[in-house]
């Protein structure tokens, strides 16, 4: 008998036979390839995958290491691994093309899937594994001849194009890993197993959901923007028995997206069979909006946030076993977590993709995509709706034009007049011709006339600057305060707000998404027509100012900072030289191209992923550690705000004394700011930043309880050319 795994203190008779693990973990990938078309290649893969398990070399460790996990054993650089024997026969069995394929996957079912050449460790790339494989597959082949495999090569599930292989080889990967998981927790941690909840299937949501719906909008005021949101939310459900695809949902602030996009998913999903709907969302200010909203109309337990900034300990067990693989029929996540799932080697990161076939997502604020990854998203993207069943909804209230999507549904037909009936301000543009711009003094005089006002401008430098022209009582709010100082901020606005106090807020971008407050005057930085609209949803939302609220475009003293935010400034300026409209749609898909032609590329995606697709050469890896939605040219530093004092200290404690603080570092996010690698290197290098430990940075500097962390301070040490953002 071989065994897969052992438990504690219990004899062999009651370890896992390795047999019955690998055909529990074929079955179980083959179930979740089958929403592919590609359950025979799964099979495969999970059959094989702990072939080597049954060497003496490691059945003789489970002896020694009675109870531990076998990731341990099976690690580059060991002297004995047990992945590559299944690799090495299916090679031997089906020929370099298959076998490449299952090899990638069996190979790197622990340690993440690998490189076919120049792995990140020694004999970690694919093509050394094969050729290290042969010693594997001999002490085990006698027993392996025990599986029958099927004597024909499993074909693939569709003709693909040389950039569609990559995303198949990951999506059979997470089959198999996941199945993989389950059926080793299973065994050896039964209690954790049995609290994965049986989540109802998504259909048997939509009675609810619809009952409460409709009970909300019985109750809703007579009033103009409640009839829209009503047409809104019927057109959505007309929509929804269109045939699976892309679609655009292109309506205003105020005009109920969230709500009625979820009614057209669910109406959707049901007329063609599909699982679940995730929400991408850019902002974690609006994740935990956006789930509250569904948390409310779906239940509590039914919906699953998955992003950097939960604290596992506010989540339920079941939410948080369950975030792992998104087997929950609601998923709200980031842009980040998806996009770099997609495009991720890390078995844990990668465990979920199987989970997105077959499903509805909802790409929110859509035209946040960063323009130097179109390429990579957007193809990925058009190979979720063409060969795994995704429908897709691109919902924005500026629709862009994104490159290589085509044949896009649009929900809202342009004949509603979502625009014009839902203008709720009045525009003053600058005239970008004469190119006068406005001095701080200048801007902070116009903005002491009101008695609320809100500014909004483009980098952090600028709104310090504009803070210090204006009276006593104004309020600071940038990203060079932690998000829990914001969010306390943030909510004496609001409160201020509801009280008709007077206040005047000058802020950086962070509120143009996301953040629900209310002024009637906003004036904004000229900057990116959507950063612009953005900026105005922040004006009139509730419909208070009859004559509309007022927002005023102004240039700044200076231009925004070179990059992303100068090129959709410099878009601006071209479609601003003619008169236009920001509230008619047909200007965004313009703009956009305009301001993505002056974008590169900044992923090699042909090069790692595509040219050598032909013959299977891919690197995964190196891919997965070249691919950010955020720039990794920024770092994250704690601050000393509130409670971060305290567990800055205790993470110190934790370093010192060579103790887990992954729990710590999640707690940390909420205080924590940003800064670029050149400012981190300067202040660095004056003492106002310290490393802990390699990678952990903690501000030393001083703190404002008003502007945050002084990172230009009256020491120079921050020249004024440089710029935070």
């Amino acid at each position: 008998m071989k065994y897969a795994h052992s438990l504690q203190n219990q004899p062999p008779e009651k370890w896992q036979p390795l047999s019955q693990h690998l055909q529990n973990v074929a079955k179980r990938a083959a179930d979740n390839a089958a929403h592919f078309q590609s359950a025979d290649w799964a099979y495969l893969a999970g059959l094989l995958h702990d072939l080597g398990k049954a060497s003496d070399a490691f059945q003789a460790y489970l002896l020694r290491s009675n109870g531990l996990d076998d990731s341990e054993y099976d690690s580059a650089g060991q002297p004995s691994t047990h992945s590559g024997a299944g690799a090495k026969w299916a090679l031997e069995k089906y020929g370099p093309l298959t076998g490449r394929i299952l090899a990638y996957i069996i190979t790197g079912h622990h340690a993440g899937i690998p490189d076919w050449v120049g792995g990140a460790a020694p004999g970690g790339a694919l093509i050394n594994r094969l050729e290290d494989a042969a010693q594997e597959l001999q002490a085990v082949r006698l027993w392996a001849e025990q599986f029958h495999l099927p004597p024909e090569s499993p074909k693939p599930p569709f003709k693909m194009a040389e950039r569609e292989i990559h995303l198949w080889v990951r999506m059979l990967y997470s089959c198999m890993v996941d199945a993989d998981f389950l059926d080793t927790e299973h065994f050896m941690n039964p209690a954790s197993f049995k609290e994965r909840r049986t989540f109802p299937k998504l259909q048997d949501l939509i009675p609810g959901f619809f009952r409460g719906l409709d009970a909300m909008q019985a109750q809703a005021v007579k009033s103009e923007v409640n009839s829209i949101r009503a047409e809104v939310r019927d057109a959505c459900e007309n929509a929804a028995s269109h045939p699976p695809g892309f679609f655009s949902l292109s309506v205003p602030t105020g005009g109920g997206k969230t709500l009625s996009g979820t009614a057209f998913a669910l109406r959707h999903a049901a007329c063609h069979g599909q699982r679940r709907i995730i929400y991408v969302i850019p902002y974690t200010s609006i994740i935990e909006q956006t789930a509250d909203v569904l948390r409310h109309h779906l239940g509590v337990e039914n919906v699953v946030e998955h992003h950097s900034n939960l604290d596992p300990e506010t989540q339920a067990k079941a939410a948080r076993l369950a975030s792992e693989n998104w087997d929950a029929p609601i998923i709200v996540t980031t842009s980040v977590q998806f996009f770099e799932s997609l495009l991720g080697a890390r078995s844990s990161r990668c465990r979920k993709l199987h989970n997105i076939a077959n499903s509805v997502v909802i790409l929110d604020e859509v035209q946040l995509l960063p323009p130097e990854l179109l390429e990579p998203c957007t193809d990925l993207l058009r190979q979720l709706v063409e060969r795994y069943g995704v429908t897709i909804v691109l919902s924005t209230a500026t629709q862009p034009s994104l490159p290589n999507i085509e044949n896009v549904q649009e929900i809202i037909e342009a004949s509603a007049r979502l625009p014009e009936r839902l203008r709720r301000v009045v525009y003053e543009l600058p005239n970008v011709l004469e190119n006068r711009s406005n001095s701080w003094p200048e801007v902070a005089k116009e903005l002491e006339a009101y008695a609320q006002v809100l500014c909004v401008v483009n980098t952090r430098r600028d709104c310090l600057e504009l803070f210090r022209c204006l009276p006593p009582g104004t309020v600071h709010l940038s990203a060079s305060m932690c998000g829990a100082h914001r969010s306390q901020v943030i909510e004496s606005i609001k409160a201020k707000l509801r009280s008709g106090a007077p206040i005047r807020v000058v802020s950086t971008q962070l509120v143009e998404a996301g953040v629900d407050i209310d002024f009637p005057v906003v004036y904004r930085a000229l900057a990116g027509l959507d950063s612009i609209v953005q900026s105005a949803g922040r004006c009139n939302r509730e419909g208070r100012q009859a004559a509309g609220g007022k927002v005023v475009v102004f240039i700044p003293p200076r231009s925004a900072p070179k990059g992303i935010l100068r090129k959709a400034e410099d878009a601006a300026r071209v479609m601003l030289a003619s008169p236009i409209s920001l509230e008619g749609s047909e200007i965004y898909p313009r703009y956009f191209r305009e301001f993505y032609s002056r974008v590169e590329g900044r992923f090699p995606y042909q090069t790692l992923l595509v040219q050598n697709a032909r013959s299977l050469e891919f690197q995964f890896r190196e891919a997965a550690a070249q691919f950010h939605i955020i720039d990794q040219a920024h770092h994250s530093v704690f601050v000393r705000h509130g409670e971060g004092d305290a567990l800055i200290e205790t993470l110190r404690r934790q370093i010192r004394d060579d103790m887990p603080y992954g729990w710590l570092l999640r707690k940390l996010q909420r205080f924590s700011i940003t800064l670029p690698q050149g400012q981190l290197n300067t202040l660095l290098h004056n003492g106002q930043i310290e490393e802990l430990t390699t990678g952990l940075f903690v501000w030393n500097g001083r703190y404002d309880e008003i502007t945050g962390a002084d990172i230009f301070n009256e020491d120079g040490i921050l020249s004024a050319k440089d710029t935070v953002l």
